[in-house]
């Protein structure tokens, strides 16, 4: 909700773009001020700005206040002025509410600057930026496509094993994620290769980088491979992609295990680490979600932080046909995934009160998943009243 809305001259509405903007400025009457394409410039933009700001106070409205709108809101927050954005589903319920089915930018900015003018209560507030929780979301988000592409390299490698060579994949697949497997793959990447190396180079090369096992694995690489002696066909073509898709992996996992000390030292040095992690189930990556989807948000009570991050149950009505509570589809998909798996991890903490309330929701005969989504929601009470109050989490 944007504050003293009364007191707002000028309306304007930007749709941004990766190269353009485009621009329309309402006055309190709906007349057009303004209704140009802007380029993503600095100068532009302020210019723009400075024009305006001779009839009156501006709000400033954006339909994507991150990534290709994060300039247009940094020049306007410099300036002092207040800035909000339209949330995209907001954006298009109130589009059906105009004439023509026409999809422009034009019109999207005009639409973003007649909500800011007529239904401030669809608009959300932007915070000036917090350094540590800009730097946080954006090592976060490079982290979570690091995931993504090492999941997807994962699957690949082993999709390629099981084609070639199945009782090898169920050796190697299953510690895919350590470094000597992946230095394995990268060199003698088919069954062929690793014969003709020979135990006493696998040896060599496993003792290097798994000190400890490879002892037990280098008699299960022979095993296994001794298992089949038909070359299936496409063989030599599978090897050429693993030796570069292990090469990509080992990348991925040090590249991942390079971000990860960094997150960490930006929680820590946030003020609000030490009440974050004082919650059963949430280290530091948990922390750093809540910190890059809570932190600038403004929630007037438990619900809404639980509506926002989509835990609060969505009930069905329809006659005496259709009848229940079922677990929403909305919300912040990245905050849901970190509160659920942190009350997860609450379960088998030392605090017994999340364990005592699962069980409770398992003899009221849930299952497991939604006996925790439960839990998340009636632990968003708890964070809720600790951001508050500003408390440390206190079992009593």
């Amino acid at each position: 909700m944007i504050k003293d809305h009364e007191t707002i001259d000028v309306f304007i509405g930007v749709d941004v773009g990766k190269n353009d903007h485009h621009a329309v400025a309402l006055n309190k009457t709906g007349k057009k001020l303004l209704d140009k394409a802007l380029p993503q410039d600095e100068a532009k933009l302020k210019a723009m700005l400075k024009t305006l700001s001779t009839h009156g106070r501006l709000l400033f409205v954006v339909d994507q206040p991150a990534a290709i709108g994060a300039l247009p809101v940094a020049v306007a927050q410099a300036q002092g002025i207040e800035v909000g954005y339209l949330p995209g589903l907001a954006m298009r319920r109130i589009a059906d509410l105009h004439p023509g089915e026409a999809k422009t930018d034009a019109r999207d900015a005009l639409i973003i600057a007649s909500a800011a003018r007529t239904m401030p209560h669809t608009l959300r507030n932007v915070e000036i930026a917090d350094e540590q929780v800009a730097e946080l979301s954006m090592l976060c988000g490079f982290r979570d496509d690091l995931t993504k592409e090492g999941t997807a390299t994962s699957n690949r490698i082993r999709g390629l094993l099981t084609h070639i060579h199945p009782a090898l994949e169920r050796v190697i697949g299953q510690h895919l994620d350590h470094p000597a497997m992946l230095e394995l793959l990268a060199k003698y990447s088919t069954p062929t290769t690793l014969r003709r190396a020979g135990k006493s180079r696998v040896e060599t090369l496993l003792r290097k980088h798994a000190p400890r096992a490879w002892k037990r694995w280098v008699p299960q690489f022979f095993e296994a491979i001794d298992q089949q002696t038909v070359v299936v066909p496409g063989t030599e073509a599978a090897g050429t992609a693993l030796g570069h898709q292990a090469r990509s992996l080992a990348q991925n996992l040090t590249a991942r295990a390079d971000v990860l000390p960094l997150i960490q030292a930006l929680v820590e040095a946030h003020p609000l680490h030490e009440l974050l992690t004082s919650l059963p189930g949430v280290g530091i990556k948990t922390a750093a979600r809540i910190l890059t989807e809570v932190s600038g948000k403004e929630f007037a009570t438990p619900g809404h932080l639980a509506s926002y991050a989509g835990l609060a149950p969505v009930t069905w009505r329809s006659g005496t046909s259709i009848r229940g509570d079922h677990s929403s589809k909305k919300g912040n998909k990245v905050l849901k995934c970190a509160l659920y798996l942190s009350a997860f991890a609450s379960i088998s903490s030392k605090d017994p009160t999340s364990r005592i309330y699962y069980d409770k929701k398992r003899t009221q005969g849930k299952n497991h998943t939604q006996a925790v989504i439960a839990l998340a929601r009636r632990r968003c009470n708890v964070l809720f009243a600790m951001l508050r109050d500003g408390t440390l989490y206190d079992v009593a």
